[in-house]
């Protein structure tokens, strides 16, 4: 027997099929056990989708990211308090949870430290910047 011969569309199938789904709502990477076709990790971020507030704090965290220097970065209360500078606490997870929709996108890195995280497993205080 012969090797299979392996075409570019079968290699971009199977790593389309590898590559690290993420949920639309919160950002978080998909549970193993998630159907091929899961646009959601859990029934909790299937019902709050996405809203008007979610998309207005990834404008922000762009907008604020583009207004400073490239090497600078911010931190998801800045969006926050950008978006309502009164009620700002109640959208921490929201902003954290929109930081992480544009790293899976590609728009930004989540750090800790200094340190590049996994938006999937940060805990505790995130900074965000643009890809280095």
């Amino acid at each position: 027997m012969g090797r299979a011969i392996r075409t570019e569309a079968d290699a971009a199938a199977n790593e389309a099929e590898h590559a690290e789904r993420t949920c639309a709502s919160c950002g978080r990477r998909m549970p193993s056990s998630a159907a091929p076709d899961a646009k959601y990790c859990s029934a909790a971020c299937r019902k709050h989708g996405l809203d008007a507030t979610d998309l207005a704090l990834e404008q922000r965290i762009d907008e604020l990211l583009a207004a400073r220097a490239r090497s600078s970065s911010i931190c998801p209360s800045d969006a926050a308090r950008a978006l309502d500078p009164d009620g700002w606490r109640d959208l921490m997870e929201p902003a954290r949870r929109a930081a992480r929709r544009m790293v899976a996108r590609g728009e930004v890195e989540i750090t800790q430290h200094g340190s590049v995280v996994a938006p999937s497993t940060a805990k505790g205080p995130i900074r965000i910047r643009r890809p280095r």
